[in-house]
């Protein structure tokens, strides 16, 4: 096992085209470090509908040159064999560590393998990616992003001429082709023979984003803004310039693209701590609302004076203010979110006489919704301009909850106030989550067999109605690794996380509330059955 585990590692060294990867990976083999070489030659990273994301360093189990180079071959075989021979492939990369070796590799592999590559003029958020696709006729797309992951990581992100990104069998057909690629001496890298796009991308996309707000609307209200250290600040303050609002004040010392995110333990708006220089800028200028970005700006998360401090909007929350605020502007068409949403955007749409559909987690499924209008999933993404954009897209999301501040604020109200009249109509609908992170992948495996073997009958004393494994799928949705319980009530769904090593249970209850003045005793309710829960779930799964 030790020889052979070498002889692999050598294989792979051989291969190799980067000096850094390589010399780490030498010093790994000339210190026989057996257990760091079989983490990192125990399998390969799996291509699945994320695409890949992973730790960078050498070894087919992380993030490297070769794993990209391989990736990018297997994927230009695949589109060769669509028949899109000639086919234009966009490029487009963030702030990350070797994000933009991984983008000129992926460029250098399409230009070998006789498709046209164009590659985004500087690492730009997500969204202009995914516009790019469809803007310029594009037969596939791919990001070179790791998204809200920890600093150390990076990924790989593709998608489709249509714009939206792969969904099976894709994923498993470009996967094959990954695999049948030899070795990468039979991949023609040439060192030129792609484009560079310059910024007439990023201005169609820029004028695009006037199309999500209301001619004439009010544009009056204030805002502090943290990029989380990503590429989110000059696309947005481009955006909000152009739409008339006011400058954001910039948490400066997270405004500049950094990939070691020095500021926070994960650059993701939902994590304890990550929001706390922005709210100390809130308290220092009193806007109106505060507005983050994730490092890539495809999520966008809101936060509001709630009494005397600032508290983060839930995605539920902001999900259904934005689905408010399109239905009082007349919006037609599909509302769509993932399982994992708050069932509130069904009632919000079924009482505008709107489509409603519900589809498996991530912006893969909800942008492939038929007339979608709007779309939305609790992880801070929103889709709310699905023509431009089929994606989430956490630059037109701050224009829109902007706008909506703005119009409330010119009617001496908040987004609390409407969130208020929302649970008044429509009952309160409060969601949590309880998120274990993992070392050991095998704890969350243990913790699903045993909810499917020991199914729980009732969580907080709710008796549970109906139990679904949705492995087996259901009338409306393919077969996933997840479990759905519904109780009176209430809903829970038990599911593995698709892009980092956590179990994740999202809850959701239904307060009715008959008046403004019963609102503080259903929030109390409320607040009561989602520790109930929690406590309950994590007794039931050995968590």
């Amino acid at each position: 096992m030790h020889d052979e585990l070498i002889a692999r590692a050598q294989a792979w060294l051989a291969e190799d085209p980067d000096p850094e990867t390589r010399d780490e990976l030498a010093g790994l083999i000339d210190a026989a470090d057996v257990d760091e070489l079989a983490a990192r030659f125990g399998g390969t990273l799996q291509f699945g509908t994320a695409g890949l994301r992973g730790e960078l360093g050498a070894g087919p189990m992380r993030m490297n040159r070769t794993v990209v180079i391989r990736a990018a071959a297997g994927l230009a075989a695949y589109l060769k064999k669509q028949g899109h021979e000639g086919g234009l492939v966009v490029i487009g990369y963030d702030a990350r560590h070797k994000s933009e070796d991984f983008a000129r590799d992926t460029a250098a592999v399409m230009t070998g393998a006789g498709l046209r590559a164009a590659v985004l003029p500087r690492p730009l958020p997500t969204p202009v990616l995914a516009y790019a696709i469809r803007h310029l006729g594009a037969v596939a797309g791919v990001e070179v992003t790791a998204s809200h992951n920890p600093p150390r990581d990076n990924g790989y992100k593709v998608y489709l001429g249509d714009g939206s990104q792969i969904v099976p069998p894709a994923d498993i057909d470009i996967a094959e082709e990954i695999a049948a690629v030899p070795s990468l001496t039979v991949v023609p890298r040439p060192t030129e023979g792609w484009e560079t796009l310059d910024d007439s991308v990023l201005d169609a996309y820029l004028a695009r984003t006037d199309a999500v707000l209301a001619p004439g609307s009010p544009r009056t209200a204030r805002t502090v803004y943290t990029a989380m250290h990503g590429v989110g600040t000059d696309v947005l303050l481009a955006a909000f310039a152009r739409a008339g609002f006011p400058a954001p004040a910039l948490v400066a010392e997270q405004a500049e693209p950094d990939p070691d995110f020095p500021t926070v333990a994960f650059p993701n708006p939902e994590e304890p701590g990550a929001m706390d220089l922005a709210f100390a800028k809130a308290r220092e200028t009193d806007p109106d609302l505060v507005i983050a970005n994730d490092p890539d700006a495809d999520r966008c998360a809101v936060a509001v004076k709630d009494g005397e401090d600032w508290r983060m909007l839930r995605g539920d929350e902001v999900g259904a203010l934005l689905a408010a605020h399109l239905v009082d502007r007349g919006a037609q068409g599909t509302f769509a979110e993932s399982i994992v949403s708050s069932s509130l955007l069904g009632r919000i749409a079924e009482k505008a006489g709107l489509r409603y559909e519900e589809t498996l987690t991530g912006f893969k499924w909800i942008a492939r919704v038929d007339g979608l209008r709007y779309g939305y999933e609790e992880a801070l993404g929103y889709c709310v301009d699905p023509e431009g954009v089929r994606d989430k897209d956490g630059i037109t999301a701050a224009l829109l909850i902007t706008e909506l501040a703005s119009v409330l604020k010119a009617r001496g109200r908040t987004l609390l106030d409407l969130l208020d009249d929302l649970a008044v109509a429509h009952g309160l609908h409060a969601t949590d989550q309880l998120s274990v992170r993992v070392q050991d992948l095998s704890v969350i495996a243990n913790a699903m067999r045993r909810l499917r073997e020991q199914p729980p009958t009732e969580l907080a004393g709710l008796a549970i109605t109906r139990a679904e494994d949705l492995t087996q799928g259901t009338d409306t949705l393919p077969p996933t690794d997840g479990l759905r319980y519904t109780l009176q009530g209430a809903r829970v769904i038990v599911r593995p996380s698709g892009t980092e090593p956590k179990l994740k249970c999202y809850l959701e209850v239904v307060v009715p509330v008959a008046t403004h003045a019963d609102l503080p005793a259903a929030r109390a309710r409320a607040t009561d059955l989602l520790t109930t829960i929690k406590r309950d779930l994590s007794t039931a799964a050995g968590i």
